[in-house]
């Protein structure tokens, strides 16, 4: 064998090799399901993993961070995209994109993620440190979204209001897809949720621009007592006018 090829073979094997952080994540699922989470200690999880309590506390302030090891890492490459984003792109297609990113973490790995979701499902502390986790996904939706209409008088309403949205078709999908087991594809799925968001809130005309034909007001002065046919008929004479 080559030296060249000894060398990938090595280069390769150290890039397979888990990190301490999976070790911890694996050892400690491996006892969440086996215990509970609540049965299980944080010197359960460094013993089970073979390292030392400083260890895990370098990567996960608390136990209930090992079951969401991405969720950091996600919020900060997703800001980072927003951060980035054209200033003369679509802000409401761009905050879609940005809850791509978020779940291309799910859908990497659909049997951590049901796994995780049936744990998260049983256990209230770990519901509620989701639901924290999600609205810091949703500030930093809102956040980008408020910037992009800060001209506007309904500027805050609007970011807050699509960025909720787009929280809520991402989950809504993603945890139908979980309930499934992880089966079918769930990118196609959030895709067309988010799509539904797009759709609603793109392109929608500011304060102060001109209304379209459609939504004109139409005035008819009449008489009391004038028959209303002929009420009828001067509306009908002023739209088609």
């Amino acid at each position: 064998m080559s030296e060249v090829r000894k060398q990938d073979q090595a280069a390769a094997a150290v890039v397979e090799k888990p990190t301490m952080r999976d070790a911890l994540v694996t050892a400690a699922f491996r006892l969440f399901m086996e215990r509970g989470f609540e049965q299980t200690t944080i010197d359960d999880i460094v013993a089970e993993a073979g390292v030392g309590r400083r260890s895990f506390f370098r990567h996960f302030p608390s136990k209930e961070d090992v079951v969401f090891p991405d969720h950091d890492g996600c919020l900060a490459e997703m800001t980072a995209f927003l951060q980035d984003a054209d200033d003369a792109g679509d802000p409401v297609e761009q905050v879609c994109d940005a809850a791509r990113l978020v779940l291309r973490a799910y859908a990497v790995n659909p049997a951590f993620s049901v796994q995780r979701y049936l744990l998260t499902k049983k256990v209230p502390n770990l519901r509620a440190h989701e639901l924290s986790v999600v609205w810091r996904y949703e500030r930093a939706l809102a956040a980008h979204l408020r910037a992009r209409y800060a001209a506007r008088a309904d500027g805050a309403l609007r970011a807050d209001v699509i960025a909720a949205a787009v929280v809520a078709a991402h989950n809504h999908t993603l945890r139908t897809w979980l309930r499934s087991g992880g089966e079918g594809d769930v990118t196609a799925a959030v895709g067309e949720a988010l799509s539904f968001v797009a759709e609603t809130w793109s392109g929608s005309p500011g304060p102060g621009a001109p209304e379209s034909q459609d939504d004109e007001v139409v005035v008819v002065v009449a008489r009391r007592g004038t028959p209303m046919w002929r009420v009828v008929r001067g509306v009908e004479s002023a739209l088609e006018g």
